[in-house]
């Protein structure tokens, strides 16, 4: 029995590293070092969740490249209306190489199957995270 533990040991830690590996590439060394500083004990079980899970297992796999996985993260964020993590992600799908055209086509698309006030919010934080970025399609017309 120890000897499992043991190896169920070197699994989840193996996972928690690679997941913060990964976790640090799509989402910036800044954003993690803040969730990791605001970790506390109550906290801790969702963080080494979301780590081993999400990054660790999920993102990690080789079945689909970054840019997709991160259309995908878009679109379901939209869908789900989880409008905290939407800015985080498009960000994310930035640094995975989708311009600010495709971000706009992933939650146009997504408004057809996840209806138009979720797809609405949606345009609003990516274009103000767009914009944020400096991105020149996302600024009003008379910031130039």
């Amino acid at each position: 029995m120890t000897d499992n533990r043991v190896t169920d040991n070197r699994v989840t830690d193996n996972r928690h590293e690679q997941g913060m590996k990964v976790r640090r590439e799509v989402l910036g060394d800044e954003h993690v070092d803040r969730a990791v500083a605001g970790t506390t004990e109550f906290s801790r079980p969702f963080q080494d969740y979301i780590t081993e899970g999400a990054w660790g297992s999920v993102w990690s796999r080789d079945g689909l490249d970054r840019r997709t996985r991160s259309c995908v993260t878009l679109a379901a964020l939209t869908a789900l209306q989880a409008h905290n993590e939407l800015a985080m992600h498009v960000r994310a799908a930035v640094r995975h190489g989708l311009t600010a055209a495709e971000i706009g086509e992933v939650l146009l698309h997504t408004a057809v199957y996840a209806g138009a006030p979720a797809a609405n919010a949606a345009f609003a934080i990516a274009q103000r995270t767009l914009a944020e970025l400096g991105e020149p399609s996302a600024l009003p017309a008379d910031a130039g």
